[in-house]
């Protein structure tokens, strides 16, 4: 018997210089939203009316102890610029 296994996406998100690195914590914050991540990576316990729905992993790791993380590169090589 052959099983169909739907194929696994991954995205990686580079977000460079000072512009690209403010655009990408913003972003970064409403993809947390939208999914339910807190901002210490974890997922609230409860699941979510109507289903899993697991396609936030596009966008995220999950960590040995369940946290998850962005898969983001951000890149800055001003040194005097911080991002918030």
């Amino acid at each position: 018997m052959c099983q169909f296994f739907p194929p696994q996406r991954e995205c990686i998100s580079i977000h460079v210089g000072q512009a690209g690195v403010q655009m990408g914590n913003t972003c970064w914050e409403l993809y947390c939203l939208e999914h339910g991540i807190q901002p210490d990576g974890h997922m609230p316990s409860e699941k979510p009316t109507g289903g899993y729905d697991d396609s936030f992993t596009t966008f995220f790791s999950e960590t040995g102890t369940g946290k998850y993380v962005p898969r983001a590169i951000f890149v800055d090589l001003e040194p005097t610029q911080q991002s918030p």
